[in-house]
């Protein structure tokens, strides 16, 4: 037990020296632009799996590529079915973090949960948020990590 929670520590501490999720996001977006031209200059291509035509890879550097993603940033953002819904949680979420209500709320979970049932929690809310909502696992694994992290365990270990 010594061990996992050592390297799970170790994990944390790499997790940390992480750039800012935004910084990884552009940092992302530039790879996909770079290899869309690399892959367009080599004439990649594939078949369409219903029409059978041959598709070539545009690149996304060119004046076609930049006014493609330029004009459909939006609808590709708001066509994402799950966003609105994790959007709004975790919005809630962040308001409740900050007034201090996410804090109570959790310290009360785990000072009125056993140690060893913590997890069987956790899973529990992760089978029940799967059935009531599809983004139902996006909110509950900062959650769990915020819920072993206050119970003085590797939040890491509530995120797995």
């Amino acid at each position: 037990m010594i061990n996992m929670t050592h390297g799970l520590l170790k994990l944390e501490a790499l997790g940390n020296k992480l750039p800012h999720p935004t910084l990884l996001f552009i940092g992302l977006i530039a790879l996909l632009v770079l290899l869309s031209a690399g892959a367009a200059g080599l004439g990649w291509s594939a078949l369409h799996p219903l029409t059978g035509d041959r598709v070539y890879v545009s690149s996304l550097t060119s004046s076609e590529g930049v006014r493609y993603m330029l004009t459909h940033m939006v609808s590709n953002f708001t066509g994402f079915a799950p966003l609105g819904p994790v959007l709004v949680a975790m919005l809630g979420l962040g308001i409740a973090e900050r007034s201090g209500l996410l804090g109570v709320v959790l310290k009360r979970i785990v000072l009125s949960t056993r140690g060893r049932w913590l997890s069987f929690i956790v899973t529990l809310a992760g089978v029940l948020s799967s059935l009531a909502a599809d983004a139902g696992y996006v909110v509950l694994i900062p959650l769990a990590a915020a819920l072993f992290l206050a119970a003085d365990k590797p939040p890491l270990a509530g995120m797995a």
